[in-house]
């Protein structure tokens, strides 16, 4: 089977199903990817504690986009790794490499989320 670029949905009715297609994967990492899994509860508990501190907007805000942030590189991590996988499961330097640095763009949304997250702690809650 091969993809018509000549005939792609335009419209209200591409912007349905790229909807579609996206909630697709997020159902297929919320079933198969365990660290999703994880982020998603991360997700929850961020949402309870934007919602029961009493700080800024723009803090809030900023602690959700970590959270989201760290989601994002996930998802990116995984496509990287289904891609590899569909190539080949041959060991390959290339392949490995492709998955580190798909990990490590995982890691690096984490440091972003621990450093968001620590200021606006800090920032509320120790700075008099």
């Amino acid at each position: 089977m091969e993809f018509d670029t000549r005939h792609k949905p335009r419209g209200l009715k591409r912007i349905y199903f790229a909807f579609k297609h996206s909630m697709r994967g997020l159902k297929w990492l919320v079933r198969n990817e365990s660290a999703f899994r994880q982020e998603v509860a991360l997700l929850a508990v961020t949402l309870v504690v934007i919602f029961s501190l009493e700080i800024g907007l723009y803090e809030k805000v900023a602690m959700l986009c970590a959270t989201l942030f760290v989601m994002f590189a996930e998802i990116i991590n995984t496509a990287i790794e289904a891609t590899i996988d569909r190539v080949s499961f041959e060991i390959h330097p290339l392949s490995g490499l492709a998955k580190d640095l798909g990990s490590a763009g995982v890691l690096v949304s984490i440091i972003v989320f621990l450093c968001v997250w620590g200021s606006c702690i800090y920032s509320n809650f120790w700075v008099t």
